[in-house]
Order: C-alpha cells, then sequence, then structure tokens
C-alpha cells in the first residue's frame, strides 16, 4: 500500500491543478442528462481527445467534489487495497457526494470500488482511453447502473467555435469563413491540442502512445512490426472495402484470426472502426467484407499515404465520425451498387445516406444509383447524398426523393 501521507500529497497537488484548468471549448452535449441522473456518467475515447477536460466542464457544475487522476507515475503501485486510505483523505478535506477518476481503467478491480461508491449514494464520473471501460467487467460489475460518453476528437461544430465563427444567421461572409475552415477541417481534423499549436508531431506521438501504451505492450504483442504494417495499411486504405483473409494474405500473416484479433485491439483503443453491410442475416453480416474508418482525418494524414483522390475519403471519413457521434447504429450496403451508409434504430432502416465530394456526369449515375437501390430495398421516401458545396433536390423517383446538401450544413444540423 502507498504510503498514506504520499497518497494525501498526490491528491492534494491533483485537486489544486485541476481546479485550475480551464474550461476549454464546451463540449456539444446534453450534460443536464448526465447531471441529474444518479447514473455513473462514463467517460471513454481515444488519448487526448479532450476527457480531463469534459471532467472540468462536469466539476463546474458542482461546489465541491473529490477528484484523483491515475494516470500519475506516483501512483504507478497503487492497488484496490489503496482505495480506503483514498476515501479517507477524502473525508479528511471536506464531505460530498460527489468524485471524479480520471483514467481510472489504470487500477485493477477499479469497477468494484466505483460500484462501492455507488451503492454509498456518490454522484460518480469516471474517464478511460480504452473501450474496456465499456466492456465486459464494466457491464458485470455495473450493469444498469451507468452512462456512456464516447468522447470524439473536435466535431465541426466545436470547431467552429474554438474559431469563434457564429454559424447561427449565415451571410455570404460567414459562408466564406465556414467553407474555408470545413477545409482546414476535413484535412487537419479536430484534435483540442493539435489545432491550437498545429504541431504535427504531436498527432504522430498520439498514434505512437496509442501503438506503444494501448495496444502492444497493453496486449503483449510479440510481432511488432506486422502489427504497424497493418496499423498503416488500414490508415493508407481507409473507406475501402477488406475481409481479414485479403488483410492475411496481403500482409502475410499467418492466420485470418490474428488479423481479426489485431482489429479488435485497435477498435479498443479508438484508432480505428469497422463498419458491417448490412444483412438480415447476422451470420452473413458478420462474415462480409468490412470498411475501415480512422478516429480522425489529421491524424490519418499524419500516418498515411496522401493522394489527391483522398478527398473523397476524407469526406466519407468525416461524416462517419458524425454519425457515431450522434450514436447512430450504422452499417453499409451493398447490393447491385453500394451506399455509403444505412442508419438503423428499432431493427428498422431508417435512413440512407451517400457521400461524393461532387456530383458530376462521371458519377452521378453511380451515386444516386446506389442510393435509389437501398432507398427502394428498405422502402424509404427520403435518401440524402452529402457534397462538399452543393445543394439541390433533385430526384424523384416512384414518390422517393433524393436532398443533396453540403456536408458543412449538415454537420452544423443547419
Amino acid at each position: 500500500m502507498l504510503p498514506l501521507a504520499q497518497l494525501e500529497e498526490v491528491i492534494l497537488d491533483q485537486l489544486k491543478n485541476f481546479k485550475k484548468k480551464d474550461l476549454g471549448i464546451i463540449r456539444d452535449l446534453n450534460f443536464s442528462k448526465y447531471l441529474k441522473t444518479k447514473q455513473i456518467t462514463v467517460i471513454s475515447g481515444i488519448r487526448r481527445s479532450g476527457k480531463s477536460t469534459l471532467l472540468v466542464q462536469f466539476a463546474k457544475h458542482f461546489p465541491k467534489f473529490y477528484f484523483i487522476n491515475f494516470d500519475d507515475e506516483r501512483l504507478v503501485n497503487f492497488t484496490i487495497n489503496d482505495f480506503t486510505n483514498l476515501m479517507i483523505i477524502f473525508k479528511k478535506l471536506y464531505q460530498t457526494k460527489t468524485i471524479f477518476l480520471d483514467e481510472a481503467q489504470n487500477i485493477p478491480s477499479w469497477e468494484r470500488f466505483v460500484r462501492r461508491l455507488y451503492e454509498e449514494g456518490y454522484k460518480i464520473f469516471l474517464t478511460g482511453s480504452n473501450a474496456k471501460l465499456l466492456s465486459s467487467e464494466l457491464t458485470t460489475h455495473l450493469t444498469g447502473r451507468y452512462f456512456k460518453i464516447e468522447l470524439y476528437p473536435f466535431s465541426f461544430k466545436e470547431f467552429l467555435n474554438y474559431r469563434k465563427i457564429n454559424f447561427q444567421q449565415i451571410d455570404s461572409a460567414i459562408r466564406a469563413k465556414i467553407l474555408k475552415y470545413f477545409n482546414e477541417y476535413l484535412k487537419n481534423g479536430g484534435f483540442p491540442d493539435f489545432i491550437h499549436y498545429q504541431d504535427s508531431e504531436f498527432l504522430q506521438r498520439i498514434y505512437e502512445d496509442v501503438l506503444y501504451k494501448d495496444l502492444l505492450t497493453r496486449f503483449q504483442i510479440r510481432d511488432i512490426k506486422a502489427f504497424k504494417q497493418l496499423a498503416h495499411f488500414l490508415f493508407t486504405n481507409f473507406t475501402k472495402l477488406t475481409t481479414y483473409n485479403s488483410l492475411k494474405n496481403l500482409l502475410g500473416f499467418k492466420s485470418a484470426m490474428s488479423v481479426k484479433n489485431y482489429l479488435n485491439f485497435m477498435q479498443e483503443s479508438f484508432l480505428i472502426f469497422e463498419l458491417y453491410k448490412y444483412d438480415y442475416s447476422l451470420k452473413k453480416q458478420f462474415a462480409s467484407a468490412k470498411k475501415i474508418y480512422c478516429i480522425d482525418n489529421g491524424l490519418r494524414n499524419t500516418i498515411a499515404f496522401s493522394l489527391s483522390e483522398d478527398r473523397g475519403r476524407l469526406l466519407e471519413n468525416l461524416i462517419f465520425l458524425e454519425l457515431k457521434r450522434r450514436e447512430l447504429e450504422i452499417y453499409y450496403f451493398n447490393g447491385k451498387q453500394e451506399c455509403d451508409f444505412l442508419i438503423k434504430t428499432k431493427n428498422k432502416i431508417i435512413s440512407a445516406i451517400q457521400v461524393t465530394t461532387e456530383l458530376e456526369i462521371n458519377n452521378k449515375t453511380r451515386e444516386v444509383g446506389g442510393l435509389v437501390e437501398a432507398m427502394k430495398k428498405f422502402k424509404l421516401k427520403k435518401g440524402l447524398i452529402l457534397t462538399n458545396d452543393e445543394q439541390q433536390e433533385i430526384l424523384k423517383i416512384d414518390q422517393m426523393t433524393i436532398e443533396v446538401l453540403p456536408a458543412w450544413r449538415w454537420l452544423l444540423k443547419i
């Protein structure tokens, strides 16, 4: 166990620094949903996405609270046995029923401690840098006791708020600024510190920290070279269809199961996402080719080879991430033609979205055709095509309407 005096010193240092932290850009969340409930609020997401700052934003709603950050070298020997002393020190400071735990997953069996606090009536907020916070151990010990927030780098709306652009009333001058910043956001992504410092080495460090600290070390991966090659290949070929077997053959893995496991590890740290083809048969759905998306366009462009034609794929990746932010259940459609995104709710497909930088004579038939096929398949009255900066209602077929919108307007929910 840690000496009581040492633990108290760490807690006091951390609390003092936490209270000094800037609020930053207020995240686009329904704060009242998490403040009014007795449920635990679990904030998970990739490194440097702003989880600790979001804790500060929640903390400002409480006159008193306890706080500890377990990502501190002075707490490297902290174990479950130290939690009792932690609460003794907290209660020595003052009495409150609100507690903030940063990077909780660093402590084995943390979820048992959190459950005890919950049963004692504490309001709990906690963060962690990987999806483990939302997986088996969390479900086992905290079932029905928590709400989850998957935090991503800044949305376009948050990005504009950082740039102090008022997009509530758009005239020609504001529209020009929005388009300028949309192009910047499309290329550079939304990691808060990168936006602030404009240092590409920052993104490189995030990537390497996730690879080495969250993945290679944690999962004790021995074939480091093969794992890194796979990650780099996925970043380079994002949004494309792929299978575990094709990746195995292309990159020389011994088995498709190894590829599958590695992709699962990357998803657990929010580095990439797999998108499944929609099928009524779950067996066929899991067996079909997957589309791979990356956590952030700026991170992707720092790591991977970039070509001029990547703009369309960057736009598709950006739309995918926004759909994830909106907590929607997403699939892709692949029939005779393809449609980028299907939205499902209550066991029903309710929306179809196609993404392209622009509609022109060379791609209009393909883009519209894939969307129409999906709309007919799922009996949808309306379809959506998101582009760089086109807006029109272009087509009516059999009482179906296809609307074309600039992606930036859709991102801002205008």
